[in-house]
């Protein structure tokens, strides 16, 4: 019988702030093909040439503004997690980033050191995206010991749990209500939808693409964050004036709009004082979180006239998501959610 294992991966994080250390994390993550998807030879010249030699010192002084005694948010928000899980997976069970410590690849080779020939994946991003979830299964599978096979469970977007977790996490944050809600994910290039769209005819090809039925939708980015706004919106009762979408972090223009630091700009404007901003394209705080909503979102919002701007924050190892990830990862009952690849074919 095979023996299971469970491994869940995260985005990652730099060793420190400090700007070496950054500038290490950061090459290494715009280098992949996944996120900045131009030739190598184009991206090479891109990341070196333009901008390792100035960004480092200006992400570096965002990171240390987040950064806490013990380390990086995100970091010690994923180890919390794991943590958490263990007691109820019952099984083998190790954590990994995508770029920077733990590694992918020192995550598989401690459960391999356990005995576990089968490993239950989750990337703990809840709406599919090449750069983050196809990515990380690359590196995995390039990386998989003989014998050992591996499942994904690769998007939880419209899960009930994960749903009724974010509707707790509201209603926990804020329990006397809010006057509007902002959801804000991480954004992508136009181009990200078209390039994992199984059709080659379906995704921005219309203004509703989105609301159509597709197989395009398994691997479609876009219909997923509407997917779970329209969840999330349900399940906190609100109507289609109580909250917006939008996107954030964006580099250049094409990007998935509406954008959020346009909207934190203009909402003020539209008598929208008291804002509540919730991220759920993220499960742990980090960077984009903690830094680009709650600092300088904040004073984007203050500075157009609004009054007060409320973080709710990610799901983190709150109990609810905790439990909601440990049946994603024991159920066998939903193979649409699941790919498999085995070392004899991936590697």
């Amino acid at each position: 019988m095979p023996k299971t294992g469970f491994l869940i991966t995260n985005l990652g994080t730099p060793a420190s702030p400090a700007i070496k250390d950054v500038r290490r994390y950061l090459k290494e993550f715009l280098l992949d093909g996944y996120v900045l998807d131009v030739p190598k030879p184009l991206r090479h010249l891109i990341v070196n040439g333009l901008i390792l030699p100035f960004r480092p010192k200006k992400s570096a002084a965002a990171y240390a503004s987040i950064w806490t005694e013990r380390g990086s948010p995100l970091l010690l928000h994923s180890e919390a997690l794991k943590e958490a899980l263990e007691p109820l997976v019952d099984a083998p069970l190790a954590m990994g980033m995508r770029y920077g410590n733990p590694s992918l690849a020192s995550a598989v080779d401690e459960l391999a050191a356990q005995g576990v020939t089968h490993i239950v994946c989750i990337p703990l991003y809840p709406q599919y995206a090449d750069s983050t979830v196809t990515t990380s299964i690359d590196v995995i599978n390039a990386h998989l010991p003989n014998g050992v096979s591996v499942e994904y469970v690769t998007a939880f977007y419209d899960d009930q749990d994960y749903i009724a977790a974010l509707a707790q996490s509201v209603t926990n944050s804020l329990p006397n209500g809010f006057d509007h809600l902002l959801m804000s994910y991480h954004g992508l290039p136009e181009r990200h939808m078209k390039k994992a769209d199984p059709t080659g005819n379906h995704c921005l090809q219309s203004a509703n693409c989105c609301d159509k039925e597709s197989s395009a939708h398994a691997t479609c980015y876009r219909h997923q964050v509407f997917a779970t706004s329209a969840a999330l919106a349900r399940a906190l009762a609100l109507t289609p004036e109580q909250y917006t979408v939008s996107f954030q972090s964006r580099l250049g223009g094409g990007w998935l709009q509406p954008y959020t630091d346009k909207l934190l700009e203009q909402l003020p404007t539209q008598g929208i004082k008291s804002l509540a901003v919730i991220c759920p394209a993220f499960v742990a705080d980090n960077l984009e979180t903690l830094e680009e909503i709650n600092i300088r979102g904040r004073d984007t919002f203050m500075a157009a006239g609004g009054e007060s701007l409320h973080l709710i924050p990610c799901l983190n190892s709150d109990n609810a998501w905790t439990h909601a990830l440990a049946k994603l990862l024991t159920r066998r009952d939903n193979t649409s959610q699941t790919v498999s690849a085995s070392a004899e074919t991936s590697a």
